[in-house]
């Protein structure tokens, strides 16, 4: 053997892999600004047939780059997500918060007998008013969040809500739709979801809509 018949140009890669789905979703029903976000999700997965299972209200992706501009955090679940976020997208060097290993998420969470993700939006509270919410892993992060929200906790300017799983995925993100209040979002019905989806949305937020 002398080696594999593959592309190798990157710019190349990146040109057919966009047309590609560009090709299998009608971008058609995504207003300008969400289909680029759209994009990106569908880019970070593999899957063109998400784009048919995603739910938004108000507009979240003009919400979130209007955040993001004003300088306000990226308040995350789960180090992977920060992690995914291309800091140098960002457009006033906003600040990643994740706070899921603080020593007092593990304290609320032994106290209170609940997850360690749910615990640590319990420290959110101080950032959220204006805030990019982006929740790729724990089911429990966001039902968290929309208790807290209920309870009277500032609102953030979107959530972008893909928790993956098993258990409660599908649930919460079925409570983000019907209990928002207000908040714009966006999110992916069903089990699937994940870190890079969270992570590709925040990215294209602070990417310029071409």
């Amino acid at each position: 053997m002398t080696g594999f018949d593959y592309l190798r140009d990157p710019k190349e890669i990146y040109r057919q892999s966009f047309a590609t789905l560009r090709a299998e979703v009608d971008f058609g029903v995504f207003e300008d600004g969400l289909d680029k976000v759209v994009e990106r999700l569908i880019h970070s997965c593999g899957m063109p047939e998400i784009a048919a299972e995603l739910a938004w209200d108000g507009d979240p992706a003009g919400a979130g780059r209007r955040a993001l501009a004003a300088g306000r955090p990226v308040l995350t679940d789960a180090e992977m997500v920060r992690s995914g976020i291309i800091a140098a997208r960002l457009p006033a060097a906003n600040t990643l918060i994740c706070t899921t290993h603080s020593p007092v998420a593990f304290e609320v969470a032994a106290d209170k007998q609940t997850t360690r993700s749910a615990a640590a939006v319990e420290q959110w509270e101080p950032f959220l008013d204006g805030a990019v919410v982006a929740i790729g892993n724990a089911p429990t992060a966001l039902f968290r969040l929309l208790e807290g929200l209920a309870e009277g906790w500032p609102k953030p300017a979107v959530i972008l809500g893909f928790p993956v799983g098993f258990i409660g995925a599908a649930e919460s993100k079925e409570a983000l739709i019907e209990h928002a209040g207000g908040v714009p979002f966006l999110t992916l019905r069903g089990r699937r979801g994940g870190s890079a989806m969270a992570a590709a949305a925040v990215n294209a937020l602070g990417s310029e809509p071409s």
